[in-house]
């Protein structure tokens, strides 16, 4: 009788869980599944804390409700898979502003991450240039072209679209900049049809009509009682054993499966396994492929994270705008680069006593020295920045908090597709039992994600010899 598979996950973020419950779903009757964290939690960037008493998100705030295809998106899946479905809550408040000049303006409709698909809707926060988006009879991208957004969208639409409109929007997910990030990675949909329009409004237009959503439908959603709930029933279900604080320090390959070297050096632990899902950052990654896949390392390894730090404060009764909050392009020369309403934004937080939660983040890629402030220092930026955008002088605020994610948004370069797919190629021909998961790789967002795990997991029980006993 063939002996139980033992698989590991190293990495106990949102990816490494959801590939821990999808062996468990489809791997045979009994197999051992072990979750190593390095830190003491689980969740990655998800993170729920508390502040005044409600629960605030300190990381991750929502995540996105339907998938390129128009589809319910593996987030959402796994939330029902779950049985947390009952718990999705969406925006009551979905409209959102851009600093412009010292002031907001409603950022405008029919954008694709600020790609506009009629010039004329964004004339009053970005001029385009005119008569810039020729039809040159060709495609706008080859076959297997990568640009980087910003490249494309300057030569089509000139500079005012990116810095006003595409910079603030890329820079609210990434905390990049859109001159350096591939399109491919980030705008894959929009990428898809690059390759077949002539020009860029057509081109978001096609992406647009490619993902159809029925009006009225959320975009967005997040849990009542925060997200770490998703955590905590996502460890549940995998029945995985959880190492908190267990570091995995070497890979090694055994021929029948994996030897993984575990905490410090002068009190290693050895375990062997059949298959590992490596569900962490690049940079780890890459350390650990170095001796057993140096391809795959060589492939993943050049990937560049920028640091973020997430300042929550708690003021009472605040002169506050009916938005959900305000992106903030690097022209404009402010330390927050985006902010959130919280309490305007999510129904389900709004309080009784009038304190408002309002967030803001603040760090761009290269900018790390600005994430190194003290947390009073940043706090006290954040709320005369705040106050100066409003036009408000904002109450002092009775609480607040400073999350800080070092090195935690990757910064995806034109190419970095190919890079990932070389790098999966190499293990799958040298190595089919190591598979690879995460945003790392695949993307930001929960959805993106929670694919990943799930797809890592099935990667390994075809390697592994198919579900079932």
């Amino acid at each position: 009788m063939r002996a139980p598979w033992r698989v590991a996950v190293v990495g106990g973020g949102i990816a490494g869980l959801a590939a821990a419950v999808r062996l468990r779903d489809r791997a045979p009757a009994g197999t051992e599944i072990t979750v190593y964290e390095q830190s003491g939690a689980l969740g990655g960037k998800l993170r729920t804390g508390e502040l005044v008493g409600s629960a605030v998100e300190f990381g991750a705030e929502s995540f996105l409700m339907r998938d390129s295809a128009g589809g319910e998106s593996a987030a959402v899946a796994l939330v029902r898979r779950l049985g947390l479905g009952g718990r999705i809550v969406h925006p009551t408040v979905g409209q959102a502003a851009l600093v412009v000049d010292g002031g907001l303006r409603p950022i405008p409709g029919g954008t694709l991450v600020g790609v506009p698909g009629d010039l004329e809707r964004v004339a009053t926060v970005a001029r385009p240039a005119a008569d810039a988006d020729v039809d040159a009879g060709r495609p706008l991208l080859g076959a297997r072209d990568d640009v980087s957004v910003g490249a494309l969208v300057r030569a089509r639409f000139g500079d005012e679209v990116v810095d006003r409109l595409v910079d603030p929007m890329l820079g609210g997910v990434y905390a990049g900049r859109a001159d350096d990030l591939s399109l491919a990675t980030t705008m894959p949909a929009l990428a898809r049809a690059a390759r077949v329009e002539h020009t860029l409004v057509g081109a978001v237009r096609a992406a647009q009509a490619a993902a159809p959503r029925a009006p009225g439908a959320p975009v967005f959603g997040t849990l009542a009682g925060g997200l770490s709930t998703l955590v905590e029933a996502a460890a549940a279900a995998s029945g995985a054993t959880i190492r908190r604080g267990a570091a995995v320090r070497e890979l090694t390959p055994t021929g029948a499966g994996w030897r993984l070297t575990v905490g410090p050096t002068r009190e290693a632990e050895l375990v062997d396994v059949d298959a590992v899902v490596l569900a962490v950052p690049a940079r780890p990654a890459a350390r650990l492929l170095a001796g057993c896949a140096p391809e795959a390392a060589q492939g993943v390894g050049g990937l560049d994270y920028a640091s973020v730090a997430l300042v929550t404060l708690a003021l009472p009764e605040p002169e506050l705008p009916e938005l959900s909050g305000f992106l903030v392009p690097s022209t404009e020369g402010l330390l927050i680069k985006a902010s959130t309403f919280f309490t305007t934004k999510w129904g389900h937080l709004r309080r009784t006593d009038g304190l408002a939660l309002v967030r803001a983040s603040v760090g761009r890629y290269g900018e790390e020295r600005q994430v190194q402030r003290t947390d009073e220092d940043l706090a006290a930026t954040v709320h005369r920045e705040l106050s100066a955008v409003l036009g408000v002088a904002l109450p002092a605020p009775v609480a607040g908090h400073v999350q800080r994610w070092g090195g935690s948004l990757p910064q995806y370069t034109p190419g970095h597709a190919d890079r990932v797919a070389a790098a999966r190629a190499a293990l799958r021909a040298g190595h089919p039992t190591l598979v690879l998961a995460g945003a790392g790789y695949d993307g930001v967002g929960i959805p993106i994600c929670v694919r990943s795990g799930e797809t890592a997991a099935e990667e390994i029980i075809t390697a592994l010899g198919g579900s079932g006993t």
